[in-house]
């Protein structure tokens, strides 16, 4: 009672607005006097620092980030499949049967109604495709988001998840601006064009997802990275573009076919010669789309 009486007679000696708080010591100080006026004090604030809405949610958030990707978004864990105990050492014949059969249980206990197998599935196909496409994480999480809202829609009942799948990574690399046309994504997977295609004005359609109108330009510096040409090519196959679509050449074209031919003028013109073979290749167009749109 007394200490506490103490503590009370320093701090009425020390204004109050002269009282500062040090949190490397958890001490009130009076700045005037340098007294202590309390210690030991525990900062139960946060250990790290956030400047808008959007960092501060995000980091609050108790152990890692949803991952979109994965069926149950990552919230479930999953036994190591290493077969070693807490020290590093391997498991006993006898133990590693019994972690076997734990692994399948619990495996089972995640993947257990029929939203949960048609999501595992899909974000395996997902993860696939968007590996071989090099896809950035932004595109994988939004093609993620579409699929999972086309399945609580129940639009996936009655056709094949690896075309719903597609559809939705269009989708999203459409909505992100990332430049893959619909054929470079269905030569991934087992289901045709024509399917995917289905799909995705499906997703469309039912949906309400928004994507802006492709622009032939978001393709150029792709198209000619892929076929090792200039800076300068780039630059001028993007200003082709910009004339063509002031003169209302563009509307109503294929955008990668579009690119495609304004990058084989502007590689002519620039000594940097390619066939409209190759560039179709790399534009996932057809030859004869290149030199339609090239005339």
């Amino acid at each position: 009672m007394s200490e506490k009486n103490n503590s009370n007679e320093q701090s009425s000696l020390c204004p109050e607005d002269k009282i500062i708080f040090d949190s490397d010591r958890g001490e009130y100080i009076c700045s005037e006097t340098g007294e202590v006026i309390e210690e030991r004090i525990i900062d139960q604030g946060p250990e790290w620092r956030a400047f808008t809405p959007e960092e501060k949610e995000k980091r609050s958030r108790v152990g890692g980030p949803l991952n979109q990707t994965i069926h149950d978004r990552g919230l479930s864990t999953i036994i190591d499949w290493k077969d070693k105990d807490s020290i590093g050492r391997s498991l006993d014949p006898k133990r590693r049967l019994e972690v076997l059969r734990w692994r399948k249980w619990q495996i089972r206990a995640r993947i257990q109604s029929s939203i949960d197998r048609n999501l595992a599935q899909a974000m395996n196909e997902l993860e696939r495709i968007g590996n071989l496409l090099g896809l950035p994480k932004s595109v994988k999480d939004e093609a993620a988001l579409i699929y999972r809202k086309a399945v609580e829609k129940g639009l996936v009942r009655g056709r094949s998840i690896e075309s719903v799948v597609a559809a939705s990574i269009y989708a999203s690399c459409r909505r992100i601006k990332i430049a893959r046309t619909l054929d470079e994504i269905a030569q991934f997977t087992k289901a045709n064009r024509k399917e995917v295609a289905r799909c995705y004005r499906l997703l469309l359609r039912e949906l309400n997802v928004e994507v802006p109108v492709s622009d032939p330009k978001d393709y150029v510096t792709r198209i000619g990275s892929l076929l090792g040409l200039s800076g300068a090519v780039m630059k001028l196959a993007a200003e082709t573009l910009e004339k063509a679509k002031n003169t209302g050449l563009t509307a109503g074209k294929d955008p990668a076919g579009l690119a495609a031919a304004a990058i084989y003028i502007a590689a002519l013109l620039n000594d940097e010669r390619r066939t409209q073979k190759e560039i179709a290749q790399v534009a996932g167009v057809t030859e004869v789309t290149v030199r339609n749109r090239y005339k």
